[in-house]
């Protein structure tokens, strides 16, 4: 994770302070980059104590398109508690439903992306092509005089890029994303990580995944996401039949938050120690083993299934979330 120190020691010599929506000042650079190689290990951050179960608990939320802080709990993650909760712009937005309601946060534009198509009654063969697609009549009306069809369905976009690892891997659309303009207002918190893409190889059979962020706490978030993304590239990998090997890790707004220097000066003053190595259980089954394409594990995986061994940190830090 030499990586992401460099990556701090950059924005703090060459950013800018910006205010911003949580009212803590950060220093902040625009675009950046890390690149982990999953052959040398997996990427935790070891100059202080990465939450390991609660990325995994969070990322197990998403597989399950989870929208409450209850659910994410119940996996061991609290992170979302203070954007369900105390977040007052949240908490004033008529689509919250109640204590810990989320909205359509991540996993639901992952596994259930709401899509809707709004054809002329006249036009058979595409009501009947969207049929077969899966859509389904939800409503007729008249607009602007004519007869009109409306039909729905949630797109799968995680299960649909594993298809297509499996079926066509020379694909360059292998990609899904939570930026839903038409839900941001009823998210609790609009999307950072916010689009997957995943390359793989078939001569090497191995698979890569390039991630963008627009916006990325480099204190607190950036630890957690690349262990989630590193974890849902090596989970991937497993029910394709692929080794997991690139990561690509892009932001757009790379940023330091005032009440966060004191935790990083820290960091940086620690050696980075040796990489951990990933292992997933046994019972998630792997294609490359079995030959048998199971990605319904993607609902099936808990937290438990995810276990970092060789895992050497120096003590832990804290700092708090801006919210």
């Amino acid at each position: 994770m030499k990586q992401y120190l460099d990556l701090v020691r950059t924005v703090l010599a060459t950013g800018s302070w910006q205010d911003n929506r949580t009212g803590v000042r950060t220093i902040a650079i625009p675009g950046a980059m890390m690149r982990f190689d999953l052959a040398e290990g997996f990427p935790a951050v070891t100059t202080r104590k990465l939450a390991f179960k609660a990325a995994i608990g969070e990322l197990v939320g998403f597989l399950r398109a989870n929208k409450s802080a209850a659910d994410f709990r119940a996996l061991g993650c609290k992170v979302w508690d203070q954007n369900a909760n105390e977040n007052a712009a949240w908490l004033a937005n008529p689509y919250r439903a109640g204590d810990d309601d989320l909205g359509e946060v991540y996993g639901v534009q992952w596994r259930q992306w709401p899509a809707y198509k709004l054809l002329a009654a006249r036009q058979t063969a595409q009501i009947d092509d969207a049929q077969r697609r899966g859509y389904r009549v939800v409503a007729t009306l008249v607009e602007d005089g004519e007869d009109k069809v409306l039909l729905y369905k949630a797109v799968d976009q995680l299960r649909q890029c594993l298809d297509t690892i499996v079926n066509d891997p020379g694909s360059r659309r292998i990609l899904f994303h939570g930026w839903n303009w038409a839900q941001l207002d009823q998210m609790a918190l609009p999307p950072c990580h916010l689009l997957y893409q995943f390359l793989p190889n078939v001569a090497t059979r191995e698979l890569s995944l390039c991630l963008y962020i627009r916006s990325n706490d480099l204190g607190l978030g950036a630890p957690f996401n690349i262990a989630e993304g590193a974890a849902l590239l090596t989970l991937v990998g497993r029910l394709t039949g692929y080794t997991p090997r690139w990561f690509s890790y892009f932001i757009g707004d790379a940023h330091i938050y005032e009440n966060h220097l004191d935790m990083l000066a820290e960091q940086l003053t620690r050696e980075p120690l040796p990489s951990p190595r990933l292992v997933l259980s046994e019972r998630i089954p792997d294609y490359a083993a079995t030959g048998r394409y199971e990605p319904e594990w993607l609902e099936r995986v808990e937290p438990g299934d995810f276990v970092l061994e060789g895992y050497q940190h120096h003590a832990p830090l804290t700092a708090p979330m801006a919210v």
